[in-house]
């Protein structure tokens, strides 16, 4: 069977490789890309979209679909990560390990009981020193790191970002805060239900957002459609759709981005991570 499996893998990466012949060279300047796509979007982005920012333009309105489409194998490399790795039968360790808050003091306690008082913090195995300074800044960072990735999703419009960015942004400041405090303390911020549920409704908004152009009697992810729901003109309204679509994008990716680090992290028992 791996030797099928290997000869259709040469097979195809062949034919893609034998492709690759035809297309033009790299950089060259007279490609259909550089002669009629590129012009085109530089020169018709604001009088058509309102959007100064083309590169948003591009991925969120006209090629929208493809960006929909990358948005689901997101949600989907968040899902088969999910189904390989999550485990919810399994052994309970002999004993768990607590470290006295004032102190330092590390105490081994047996499965199933209390430590001996409330100044005990239960920490991982694989302990790590205890880092006041760490584990402080980095409190202390978090809710700037989210405040700044929301400005990157909302402003994607006119400067650099969007929801793919401001996403991973969002994702980054709940992995930081599982890195500098442990993975018990991020999951309570934000549930496992709730984190899928964030990757779900992304795609969903996404999605959501062309079927009902569709539904005002206008083509899948036609913003245009939106005019008399928005009460603005059509250009202004595919403005809002872009940036409803961006919405949903981040929403997704960050929702994936920590999906996938808490079932990695901790093997799939949500228990102890990095």
């Amino acid at each position: 069977m791996k030797v099928v499996g290997l000869i259709i893998a040469l097979l195809a990466g062949s034919l893609l490789v034998y492709a690759t012949a035809d297309f033009p060279p790299l950089g060259d300047p007279n490609s259909p890309a550089s002669v009629h796509v590129s012009p085109r979007y530089i020169e018709k982005t604001m009088e058509e979209t309102d959007v100064p920012n083309i590169v948003t333009s591009v991925l969120a309105d006209y090629r929208g679909y493809d960006t929909m489409f990358e948005t689901t194998v997101i949600f989907c490399a968040g899902v088969a990560c999910f189904l390989l790795l999550r485990v919810y039968r399994r052994e309970e360790p002999q004993e768990r390990l607590y470290r006295h808050v004032l102190t330092g003091v590390t105490i081994h306690v047996k499965a199933g009981k209390l430590p001996p008082s409330p100044d005990f913090e239960r920490i991982d195995s694989a302990w790590t020193p205890h880092d006041l300074i760490i584990k402080t800044i980095c409190r202390l960072l978090i809710p700037f790191i989210q405040l700044f990735a929301l400005y990157v999703i909302a402003h994607g419009h006119h400067s650099p970002g969007g929801g793919f960015q401001g996403g991973v942004m969002l994702g980054a400041s709940v992995i930081v805060l599982a890195m500098s405090q442990d993975l018990r303390t991020a999951v309570r911020r934000l549930r496992e239900k709730a984190d899928a549920l964030m990757c779900a409704t992304g795609v969903f908004i996404y999605a959501g957002t062309g079927a009902l152009c569709l539904l005002l009697g206008s083509n899948f992810l036609d913003y245009s459609a939106l005019a008399p729901v928005l009460h603005v003109d059509p250009i202004m309204a595919r403005s809002h759709g872009i940036f409803m679509v961006e919405v949903g994008v981040g929403v997704a990716v960050m929702g994936v981005m920590i999906w996938i680090y808490n079932n990695v992290s901790s093997m799939g028992k949500y228990d102890e991570g990095l």
